[in-house]
């Protein structure tokens, strides 16, 4: 029996009406669980039935695309006029077990496209060690709201339960916010306002897609945390400028994948990472807030939600290492031991996590979990397998 008193299993009703059955939401990652051709897989489908029979609320599905040429990987999923709509359907339909709803992530990679699928371009063209891209033309940015919101209908059409828009992780959107990326002179650059201004175009063209009771979060970085880069008092005046716009729940959390850059998951921090940003922002938005990143016991959960600096708390790697974390929370069963990994190469720990969740989606995961050269060896060799798949489906980048 779920405990009455605990703030982590209460409901929640967003703005739009729907009602969350607890304060537990899968965060989206990147779960590289694709076909190789842009659509789910039996073993995603399976996973997200399982997350959704483990307790959790709500699960956010990462970077699914609405153009296969910004893709982040091989491994994403492609929402367009083409799909196997069987699929879709179906990964909608297990996701949506145990009372649980599933949303879709929003992605367009930008300037961190792969590039042996896609076509890099940002808001401004980069040469730098890592990274090389092309610039948007003012055309391809115009252009973008209504390919969001388009990919939000089809989403919605097929039976999933809500959508995230994802400005965070220097992704696309981030691209446009960070002075980093954006150097733009016109109307999409330059101060904050230009910079934010393609967000809340996207925001704005998405809510009146879906209609007002269908959800829509947004995933805002609090920090980019690169020297130079978007700042606190600059996502600060975002939160602030996305209030009243029809938000449902606003997903706060940091870092990005820029190459060489550390992610903030990857820290080795004992706690939530955003919790005190979240205490900041709420001086200046009504919006419920979601906090994703660091969340590793049952007691940071409960007091975050409990003394109302965030409504929900989304978790990530935690669900990778027990897909039934919720329940056991529910029934006070204990915490998780995370593991420790010592000097990991860039994109290691990220791909030990992702072959993780492989095995969780073909039913074949143990106690004795993966190691790490061994992951890193088959997740790198699995996308340079789906690169040909990728192609043959959706032509050259």
């Amino acid at each position: 029996m779920i405990p009455n008193s605990s703030a982590l299993f209460e409901p929640l009703t967003l703005p739009c009406g729907v009602v969350l059955k607890n304060r537990i939401i899968k965060a989206a990652m990147s779960d590289s669980l694709g076909d190789g051709r842009g659509d789910p897989s039996d073993a995603q489908i399976r996973l997200y039935e399982r997350w959704a029979d483990g307790g959790l609320a709500a699960s956010i599905i990462g970077e699914v695309q609405g153009d296969p040429h910004f893709a982040e990987k091989p491994g994403n999923l492609v929402l367009t006029t083409t799909s196997n709509e069987a699929q879709f359907k179906r990964l909608a339909e297990a996701g949506k077990r145990n009372g649980a709803q599933l949303w879709l992530q929003l992605g367009h990679a930008g300037a961190m496209a792969y590039p042996p699928i896609s076509t890099p371009k940002g808001p401004s063209a980069l040469d730098v060690p890592g990274l090389t891209c092309g610039a948007l033309s003012l055309d391809e940015v115009q252009a973008l709201p209504a390919a969001f919101a388009a990919t939000a209908v089809r989403g919605k059409d097929l039976g999933f339960a809500g959508v995230e828009i994802h400005a965070a992780h220097g992704f696309l959107l981030s691209q446009f916010l960070s002075p980093l990326f954006n150097t733009r002179s016109d109307g999409y650059g330059g101060t904050l306002d230009g910079r934010m201004r393609l967000v809340l175009e996207v925001v704005d063209a998405v809510r009146a897609a879906v209609g007002s009771e269908f959800p829509v979060a947004l995933k805002l970085n609090a920090t980019d945390q690169l020297e130079g880069g978007f700042v606190e008092d600059e996502a600060l005046q975002v939160v602030a400028a996305l209030d009243g716009r029809g938000i449902d729940l606003l997903d706060i959390s940091g870092g990005t994948y820029f190459p060489g850059a550390r992610s903030a998951s990857d820290s080795a921090g004992g706690g939530p990472y955003f919790v005190e940003f979240a205490k900041r922002a709420q001086a200046v938005t009504d919006m419920p807030l979601m906090v994703t990143g660091g969340f590793k016991t049952r007691a940071a959960a409960e007091e975050a939600v409990a003394s109302g600096t965030v409504d929900v708390v989304g978790l990530a790697r935690a669900l990778v290492l027990d897909p039934n974390l919720p329940r056991i929370w529910a029934h006070e069963q204990g915490d998780l031991t995370f593991p420790r990994f010592q000097n990991p190469g860039e994109g290691a720990i990220t791909a030990w996590y992702s072959m993780r969740l492989t095995e969780i989606g073909e039913d074949r995961e143990t106690d004795a979990l993966p190691e790490l050269e061994a992951a890193m060896e088959a997740y790198v060799s699995r996308d340079v397998a789906r690169e040909a798949l990728w192609r043959a489906r959706f032509g050259p980048a």
